[in-house]
């Protein structure tokens, strides 16, 4: 049976509405771009994610680590407020000398000891905790994962024209060159992209819970000294570089200090 539409015209055309079908606007930045999961599979996939951890993790009984974290979850959570729907939110300690901490969807957020032990101010562990929280608002989960999708859809859209005209040969040497070019043009600025954006939210959520937005400047330096230089070339990082991200971050500050003077004196 023939179709309206070529192979390569229908994966192309499915893309283009999958792009319009959910566009999302950071209600921190103003940006918007295309999230195909729906809000409640995301805040499914987070619970899951977060109970696997649990069970997976070892716990701190720690009290004062606990209590540290969920002092600060708390403020934070206040500052998010309605920008996170439907969140329960749980602030749990990992026994670990891991220099991470981590958020998913739904308002599950785990700090691991070891980036406690580095820390030793809590506006440098509000500015982690926030630019963690971000990535959950901004839901750039669910950006990469329909990013992940449309180009598949373009790849196998281009895979199935040079097959056609050129045969197999041709579109496995396609598929080699797309999926590098796709990485390094697309996905990892992108995903750089992302990361930045997270530290601006960590700072609008970090000074606005009262905490002194330039500990995101020593949080940084900090990391930097502890992970030491990465021999990963920026263009082929997730992340951008330390030196790249404290150059951001002594430019971006100062547009937080008076939201964080209004806000100190709160708490």
């Amino acid at each position: 049976m023939r179709s309206i539409f070529p192979r390569v015209q229908r994966f192309l055309l499915l893309g283009w509405l999958l792009l319009w079908a959910g566009c999302y606007t950071n209600p921190v930045t103003g940006r918007q771009y295309a999230v195909m999961t729906s809000v409640g599979e995301e805040l499914q996939l987070g619970v899951q994610a977060f109970t696997a951890v649990k069970q997976a993790e070892t716990i701190s009984r720690d009290p004062s680590a606990n209590a540290r974290i969920q002092k600060i979850g708390r403020r934070i959570a206040a500052a998010v407020g309605d920008q996170l729907p439907g969140a329960q939110w749980e602030f749990v300690v990992f026994e670990s000398d891991e220099l991470n901490a981590f958020a998913l969807p739904g308002g599950k957020v785990g700090v691991y000891s070891g980036l406690m032990k580095l820390l030793s101010s809590d506006d440098e562990l509000a500015a982690v905790m926030g630019h963690e929280i971000g990535h959950v608002v901004a839901r750039h989960g669910g950006k990469r994962m329909t990013e992940a999708t449309l180009i598949g859809l373009v790849g196998t859209a281009g895979a199935i024209a040079m097959d056609n005209k050129y045969g197999s040969e041709k579109r496995d040497l396609f598929l080699l060159a797309y999926g590098g070019i796709s990485t390094v043009g697309y996905v990892l600025p992108h995903s750089r992209g992302d990361e930045s954006e997270a530290d601006l939210m960590g700072l609008q959520y970090a000074a606005q819970a009262g905490y002194n937005p330039y500990a995101a400047i020593s949080l940084w330096e900090k990391m930097g000294a502890a992970s030491g230089r990465s021999n990963v070339p920026a263009w082929l990082s997730t992340h951008p570089s330390n030196a790249r991200r404290i150059a951001d971050l002594r430019a971006a500050v100062p547009r937080f200090t008076a939201l964080y003077q209004a806000n100190r004196g709160r708490y």
